[in-house]
């Protein structure tokens, strides 16, 4: 069963909020990495690329936990569990529009080394539980 987000954490969502993503290591430990984020509807999507940390804890272990805590309100957060899904299709396009939406380039024009980048993930988080304080 999906959790529902608050409409002021959506709205937030909606906006160029950093995010931390949480995920699980082979040995249990924890693995934390800064995301661009977007929200479609109930769930939060991002993009990493095929051989990163990130992407292969998740096909191993689909759990993860998204922080969001922006920089003008730290004391203001909001924890979302969930399980994420992968795939590949629209994997360039989710980039370039995350991309957009927080430096207002390209990625490619953003980085310009991304060329090298392996194939592009498309990662969508459905929201198991939300806590925090929005």
């Amino acid at each position: 069963m999906s959790a529902e987000m608050s409409d002021k954490l959506k709205a937030l969502l909606d906006t160029p909020v950093f995010v931390s993503v949480a995920t699980i290591q082979p040995d249990g430990s924890p693995q934390v990495s800064p995301v661009w984020v977007k929200r479609d509807g109930n769930d939060l999507l991002f993009s990493t690329t095929v051989g990163r940390r990130k992407e292969t804890n998740l096909r191993r272990d689909p759990r993860v936990t998204v922080l969001l805590q922006p920089f003008d309100a730290p004391y203001t957060y909001a924890e979302i569990r969930g399980e994420a899904a992968m795939t590949t299709e629209g994997g360039q396009e989710l980039i370039d529009e995350l991309a957009l939406k927080y430096t207002g380039l390209k990625y490619a024009e953003f980085n310009p080394s991304s060329a090298d980048d392996d194939t592009r993930v498309v990662v969508r988080v459905t929201p198991r539980k939300v806590v925090g304080r929005l």
